[in-house]
């Protein structure tokens, strides 16, 4: 049994939200989100207010979208309400970021500046030269588009040169021996 999909979703105050069928709804402040769940799990709202996922068949598969179809839910409701934040760390000499426009230039140590297109839905900001935030309401995105920045360069277990995220342990490995 799913202890996250046993609780209902409490929608959060200054959000609306909205089941229609398969499909779950939510508007906020920050922004309008849409979910649809998989037609293994129900999913109806409650007289309280609350949304309510329950699996259809008692089968692996449907108990297995149960917690996370959930947990998707929750998070639209959070992200229309806070929205999300992640923090990128740039380490290494030489290496800097900038906003261009509508584009992150990022100075990674190739013979070349690397341009990054930010997306229509997400806002990223650049404090300072060595320091990424990215934030938006979806979830999945912030978190796709923090990882495709990093993936232009990620930290090096020798000298943790690269980009990672704030608060991300280098496992370091000891250099030559004479």
């Amino acid at each position: 049994m799913s202890r996250i999909g046993k609780k209902p979703v409490q929608v959060p105050a200054g959000v609306t939200a909205s089941v229609d069928g398969q499909t779950v709804k939510a508007k906020g402040p920050k922004g309008e989100l849409s979910f649809v769940v998989n037609d293994e799990v129900l999913v109806k709202m409650q007289d309280d207010g609350a949304i309510k996922v329950d699996p259809k068949f008692e089968t692996k598969e449907s108990r297995a979208k149960w917690g996370m179809s959930r947990t998707m839910i929750s998070n639209i409701l959070n992200g229309v309400k806070n929205g999300f934040e992640k923090k990128l760390e740039i380490s290494g000499v030489g290496y800097r970021a900038a906003m261009q426009g509508k584009n992150l230039q990022l100075a990674l140590g190739f013979s070349h500046e690397v341009l990054y297109p930010v997306p229509a839905d997400i806002q990223i900001v650049v404090p300072k030269p060595t320091e990424i935030v990215i934030s938006g309401i979806d979830k999945q995105r912030v978190g796709q588009v923090a990882a495709e920045i990093r993936e232009y360069r990620g930290p090096e277990p020798y000298k943790g040169k690269g980009v990672k995220y704030a608060g991300e342990k280098i496992v370091r490995k000891e250099g030559k021996k004479k």
